[in-house]
């Protein structure tokens, strides 16, 4: 569908040239000889961009631009001047105008600008849809710090609202980065015990000796420096929710007794000898296959099995891309909120880049990425050299390579999952750009994502 753009001046010859010009690369050239004429088109269809000339009979062009940033904020407008009115044209941009230019207006100049100007549009119009649409996740969970709206994502927010009222052990596995503590956070807060101690230890950050004292506490002289009884994070946490992270990484004598804890809900602390009862749900996770710490002899068994009552597996970003832009558009308000800037969004080029890298880091590394590009980004939007180099050398998404030999059914595969992540998970736009229905590619990818399920 052509974009409208409306040429307004009083001159007949000028406003007429620029149509045409307007005509020839592929817009629908409105035309205005006034800025009362230019209100009421601008009032009764769609117009996508204005250029006006500031002085003119009646409602002048800095009065129209007035009205225009006051009612359709959107619209961007490019105003014409004189060599003569240069300080009133820069005046007219502290208002609202995106630019401005002299006659006589030089057409390569006034194209470059247009396509700017209207991809600064789109893209602002795209960011707003997508804060939409996250908010209407955040309504439709109840919960805002988990971010997607692939199936993958869907199931497990499901999976957590099921089991967070139950007291049972959790066990939550899944790559660095790719956000664990959130879903222990999610469980909590749909649980009975959202108002009770949430206490958080980070099992790799300490040894054998201070992690034990750590969960369960010691009282006075049981070692060196030990000046005083200390209360442990089990005994803190009673009535309420302990997350152990990074549990594959606790020693054999603490997996004593945090088997202990979960079998008989109780302890001593170190160099104690009083049991202490408690009362706390334990949620556990990790990034190690303790099956295959078990087999090695680092992991007991029995503890796993006890950890593992249900287990929660929170899928690499690699394999749910749909999500990487509504991720990166949270990720852009907060940083520019934090850093005073006003960023619209990410080029094309920057966007094809985010949807072809692997994201190895998983949302962690997507968040560092983002928070560097806004702080490089010089623009009102994210291009591609904002990016981190890791990033922007990732192959463009406008392209999809399928090797000899590739099976059609495979084939197929790649150019619509390919497709759709070039769509930056829109399936209504791929499936235009592939000639499909939509329901067909929702279909497609539903038989994809059971066939990595089997």
């Amino acid at each position: 569908m052509k974009r409208s753009i409306l040429v307004v001046d009083d001159e007949k010859y000028i406003r007429e040239g620029l149509a045409s010009a307007l005509e020839l690369d592929g817009y629908n050239g409105l035309q205005a000889e006034s800025g009362e004429e230019a209100w009421k088109i601008i009032n009764s269809e769609p117009v996508d961009m204005v250029i006006t000339d500031l002085r003119m009979p009646g409602m002048g062009g800095a009065e129209l631009l007035r009205k225009i940033y006051t009612t359709y904020p959107t619209i961007p407008v490019v105003v014409l001047t004189g060599h003569g009115t240069i300080e009133d044209a820069v005046a007219a941009m502290q208002n609202g105008a995106v630019d401005f230019l002299t006659k006589p207006v030089n057409l390569d100049h006034l194209s470059v600008l247009i396509k700017r100007s209207l991809s600064s549009k789109d893209m602002a119009q795209k960011n707003r849809e997508l804060m939409t649409e996250l908010e209407n996740l955040k309504r439709k969970s109840g919960y805002s710090n988990i971010i997607g709206k692939s199936s993958k994502v869907q199931k497990l927010i499901e999976t957590i609202q099921q089991i967070a009222p139950s007291r049972v052990s959790v066990l939550i596995t899944g790559e660095s980065g790719v956000g664990k503590e959130l879903v222990a956070d999610a469980i909590v807060n749909y649980s009975d015990r959202r108002d009770k101690p949430f206490v958080k230890v980070h099992c790799a950050a300490l040894n054998s000796n201070l992690l034990e004292s750590e969960l369960f506490g010691h009282v006075k002289g049981a070692f060196t420096g030990a000046v005083a009884d200390k209360k442990g994070r089990f005994e803190l946490a009673d009535g309420g929710t302990i997350f152990l992270d990074e549990i594959g990484e606790i020693d054999q004598s603490t997996q004593i007794k945090l088997l202990r804890v979960l079998q008989e809900r109780e302890f001593e602390k170190v160099g104690g000898e009083k049991t202490i009862k408690t009362d706390v749900r334990v949620i556990a996770a990790t990034n190690r296959n303790l099956e295959e710490e078990i087999k090695k002899g680092n992991f007991r068994e029995d503890l796993y099995y006890r950890l593992n009552v249900v287990s929660l597996n929170v899928p690499p970003l690699r394999e749910r891309k749909e999500d990487i832009f509504l991720l990166a558009t949270a990720f852009l308000k907060q940083f520019c909120e934090e850093n005073n800037k006003k960023i619209v969004g990410f080029s094309n080029e920057a966007g094809s880049a985010l949807a072809a890298y692997d994201w190895p880091g998983n949302i962690r590394e997507l968040r560092n990425c983002v928070e560097s590009a806004v702080v490089m980004s010089r623009n009102d939007q994210i291009e591609l050299a904002d990016l981190p180099p890791a990033v922007s050398r990732a192959k463009g998404g406008n392209t999809i390579e399928i090797e000899l030999g590739t099976t059609m059914d495979d084939a197929e595969k790649k150019i619509i999952m390919g497709t759709v992540a070039f769509c930056k998970g829109n399936k209504s736009r791929a499936a235009d750009v592939l000639g499909l229905g939509r329901k067909t590619i929702i279909r497609k990818m539903q038989e994809y994502e059971a066939g990595r399920s089997e």
